[in-house]
C-alpha cells in the first residue's frame, strides 16, 4: 500500500467514524483500520513518523474530539472541515454540460478537461471575476476574450466557448501536452516558453495540479 493509499484510507476512515450507528459496527472498523496501520508501518518504515501524526489524528477522530489545533501537524490535508474537503476530484453534472460538450467536439479537446479548468477557474459560477479583472466561467481576461470575437465575457455560451477555443490553441501549441497547456492558460504562454516548461510560480504549479487532479480522477 503507498502512502498515498493509506492517506485515503484514513479519510475515509474519518468519515466512516462519523457516520458509525453503532458501538459494535464502530469497534469492527476501528480493529481493521488499527490492522491495517500495523501492518503498513512494518512494511514501510520509512514513514513511520507521517504514520505516528496520522493514528494521532485517528485516536482523535475515534475519541470524537476536534481536530482545532492539529491540522498545523497533518502531512495531508485534513482539517476540522474534513468532511468538505474530502475530494475524489468527480465533478457532478452542470447546467452547462450541453455547452461544453458543444465546445468539446469543436474544438476537440476532452469535455472532462473543460469542466475541470472550469471548476477550478470560477467553481461554476457565471459572474465570478478576479482582481486582475478575469471573468465568467473560464476566467478570461477582457484583453483575450475580445480577441477571441466575445461581446459578453459573462455569457456562458460565449464564454465557454471562448475559453474552451483558447485553451485547444494551447495544446496545440506544446503538442498536446495538457500541463504545458494549463500552465499557459495560467500564467500565459509567455512564461512556459520563458521558463521551458510550467513556470515557478506557486499559483501556475498548485493550479496545474489540481485541474490534472480533476481531469484524471
Amino acid at each position: 500500500m503507498k502512502i498515498e493509499d493509506f492517506k485515503t484510507l484514513i479519510e475515509l476512515q474519518a468519515l466512516q467514524g462519523l457516520h458509525a450507528k453503532t458501538s459494535t459496527e464502530e469497534s469492527t472498523s476501528n480493529g481493521m483500520f488499527q490492522q491495517l496501520l500495523s501492518e503498513f508501518i512494518t512494511k514501510d518504515p520509512s514513514v513511520q513518523s507521517d504514520m505516528q501524526t496520522l493514528g494521532t489524528v485517528y485516536d482523535k477522530i475515534s475519541e470524537g474530539s476536534s481536530l482545532n489545533g492539529l491540522s498545523n501537524q497533518l502531512p495531508i490535508n485534513i482539517s476540522p472541515s474534513l468532511p468538505t474537503t474530502f475530494n475524489t476530484g468527480a465533478i457532478e453534472k452542470t447546467d452547462y454540460d450541453h455547452i461544453i460538450r458543444e465546445a468539446a467536439l469543436r474544438y476537440n479537446i476532452p469535455e472532462k478537461l473543460i469542466k475541470s479548468v472550469i471548476l477550478q477557474e470560477s467553481n461554476f459560477n457565471t459572474l465570478a471575476k478576479s482582481h486582475a479583472g478575469a471573468s465568467g466561467l473560464m476566467q478570461l481576461m477582457p484583453t483575450t476574450a475580445k480577441d477571441l470575437g466575445v461581446t459578453n465575457i459573462f455569457d456562458p455560451i460565449q464564454n465557454i466557448m471562448a475559453g474552451s477555443k483558447y485553451l485547444s490553441n494551447m495544446l496545440n501549441r506544446y503538442n498536446g501536452d495538457t500541463k504545458l497547456a494549463l500552465a499557459a492558460y495560467n500564467a500565459g504562454p509567455g512564461n512556459v516558453d520563458k521558463h521551458n516548461g510550467i513556470p515557478p510560480f506557486k499559483e501556475t504549479q498548485n493550479y496545474v495540479q489540481k485541474v490534472m487532479n480533476s481531469y484524471l480522477g
